[in-house]
């Protein structure tokens, strides 16, 4: 599509809105191409086909609706009627390009989806449309693990340049009316892809071998398989939340434990300390000490009268010291030679005096 030339391009979908979802980029992308898009259902749903009718002129495409059953009940259509709606649809019978929807639909499960790529590809196998090439829609949501995404190994895929994606995203939001937290606006892809069929021959071989494992796909066994398949998917998915939850919890409890690591260190260096001899001397002098401090009251006041006790003892002392060296000093005066003839003299002097008081007569030689 990468060439200039106009080409005539149709576009055969179940329902409105299946032509932006799924191929809106592209045919934004390719505003020369001659583009027709046939919608099979809604058309007598007047919102639904409204709706429609206004993005093909937002797509610069022309476009007409038909009116098959598509009830909730999803009950399967009869083919030949389907192709014959087709057909009596469709503006010609010969087109450059046809594109419609995949064989196992874009995603778990639309069973009309599946249904107008069969009655589409099956009139290109008989002629009854004819075109050069046929694409098929390439997406797949891996059984509802996650929305519709273009298949990247598909022949054609394409990342949708920014702009062009806004505005199919638009159509989606704004003009058929989906809320953004719809299933619709969360589906929008970003990319494009299509598997591409050239020679009918060929393209019927493969896709009968793909009807075929489809059809195997649909068996009782298959269904139950599948079953079990998405349950193990949710199961897979519980458990890794655990195991995010047991990861964060247990990166905690290494962070604690480290911190507990530390606080054991510590302590127990402070225990080595303490039963040091030199600290069990020192612990119970602390002990005694403060117990010795809390065990008495009015320790201030003890303090300071220990305190003037001890000044006043220091004093007396001093005073003792004093008086002890005058007495010594006073001894070694009255040891002297000339004291002990003083003394002598003295002795003498005094008992002269005495008989000389009994006698009434002072002696001569004083």
């Amino acid at each position: 599509m990468k060439s200039k030339k106009s080409k005539s391009i149709v576009v055969i979908v179940a329902h409105p809105d299946d032509e932006t979802l799924w191929a809106g980029g592209t045919i934004l992308s390719h505003p020369l191409n001659k583009w027709f898009i046939v919608c099979l259902c809604r058309a007598s749903d007047k919102d639904r086909s409204e709706k429609f009718y206004n993005t093909l002129k937002l797509l610069k495409s022309e476009g007409i609706m038909g009116d098959l059953d598509d009830g909730p009940d999803q009950k399967p259509l009869d083919r030949n009627e389907l192709e014959e709606q087709i057909l009596k649809l469709l503006p010609a019978t010969h087109f450059d390009l046809v594109i419609t929807h995949g064989a196992k639909g874009e995603y778990t499960r639309h069973l009309r989806h599946e249904e107008v790529n069969k009655a589409v590809t099956t009139l290109w196998f008989k002629g009854k449309i004819s075109a050069d090439k046929l694409w098929t829609f390439a997406f797949e949501d891996g059984e509802k693990a996650y929305f519709p995404r273009a298949i990247e190994k598909a022949n054609l895929y394409e990342t949708l340049p920014e702009q062009i994606w806004l505005k199919k995203y638009s159509i989606i939001t704004e003009t058929y009316g989906f809320q953004s937290d719809s299933w619709e606006a969360k589906t929008t892809p970003r990319a494009e892809a299509f598997w591409e069929f050239k020679d009918p021959h060929f393209a019927k071989k493969t896709l009968l071998k793909k009807e075929d494992e489809l059809n195997i796909f649909s068996t009782p066994d298959l269904e139950v398989l599948k079953s079990k398949y998405q349950k193990s998917v949710s199961d897979k998915r519980n458990l890794e939340k655990e195991m995010l939850v047991i990861a964060e919890a247990f990166s905690e409890f290494k962070k604690s434990g480290n911190a507990k690591k530390k606080s054991i260190y510590h302590f127990e260096k402070g225990l080595r300390v303490l039963k040091k001899q030199s600290m069990n001397i020192l612990k119970s002098r602390t002990s005694k000490n403060i117990g010795f401090l809390f065990n008495r009251e009015n320790w201030d006041l003890k303090t300071f009268s220990i305190s003037l006790a001890l000044w006043e003892l220091d004093n007396k002392i001093h005073k003792t010291r004093r008086s002890l060296t005058q007495f010594g000093n006073e001894l070694r005066i009255f040891h002297h030679p000339s004291i002990e003839n003083l003394k002598t003299l003295y002795n003498k002097t005094e008992k002269l005096l005495e008989d000389s008081q009994e006698q009434n007569v002072l002696p001569n030689s004083i």
